[in-house]
């Protein structure tokens, strides 16, 4: 069974999960919804999943518990044991995370979302981002609006801001970066099956590191079915990641 970019992407955003254990995930997104779902019902039993308000439930959307959303500012946020998965309008090469508006601040070309909870998301447990549209408009030297807080800014705002900072990865529609690099900086962990160094460069403003790069890994037979037929039989991914 072949797979499509898309099902390469759902495989490497389900992978964002492997080791968490019983801990609450909120994958934002179609492509990180699908990859939790399929972590959670192949090698990552125990995730707790969101239902984006109040509810933790199974990837069929069962209820399984109550999750109010004070309960979760006071139990869960602020002690490291969530893992959200973001998208990035700008992210550089710290991690530094840009979804609130493009251009100057006072005065923006483009506004965006806001910083929404992107600070508290990133200094208080671990993020991952999800960028189906993998450009130098995304990946850029500096982001206009710092909304994900990442490695270089956490070290200048000391200790406290430390503690449970943890940019996981970044995976895109080319590949999947983790922050190994030089003082942290985005290294590029695998590249899709097909993408080339080449490719990602052109698409990459800042300069990426590329030591031990692999192949992003493709899904088994058994996780296709599962998301052909269980979780995404409809082939939305598709849209967001074409063939």
């Amino acid at each position: 069974m072949s797979a499509t970019r898309a099902e390469i992407a759902v495989v490497a955003v389900a992978e964002l999960f492997r080791g968490d254990g019983e801990i609450l995930v909120s994958p934002m997104g179609l492509i990180p919804q699908i990859g939790a779902k399929l972590a959670r019902l192949t090698f990552e039993p125990d995730l707790l999943m969101s239902d984006g308000e109040a509810r933790l439930v199974t990837p069929d959307g069962v209820v399984e518990g109550w999750q109010p959303f004070r309960k979760m500012l006071d139990t869960i946020v602020p002690h490291g044991r969530r893992h959200v998965v973001m998208g990035a309008n700008q992210i550089d090469r710290y991690g530094n995370q840009n979804i609130s508006a493009i251009g100057d601040h006072a005065r923006p070309t483009k506004q965006l979302l806001g910083v929404r909870g992107a600070p508290g998301n990133t200094i208080n447990h671990r993020t991952s981002y999800w960028v189906p549209r993998h450009s130098t408009r995304v990946f850029v030297d500096t982001v206009d609006v710092v909304s994900g807080v990442g490695y270089d800014n956490a070290a200048k705002a000391g200790p406290s801001a430390q503690r449970y900072h943890d940019v996981h990865r970044v995976v895109s529609n080319l590949g999947v970066f983790d922050f190994g690099g030089p003082d942290h900086t985005m290294r590029a962990v695998s590249l899709h099956p097909g993408v080339t160094r080449d490719e990602v460069t052109a698409a990459t403003t800042f300069e990426l590191d590329f030591t031990g790069t692999g192949t992003t890994r493709e899904p088994t037979d058994g996780e296709l079915r599962l998301v052909r037929e269980v979780v995404d039989p409809k082939s939305l991914r598709d849209k967001e990641v074409p063939a």
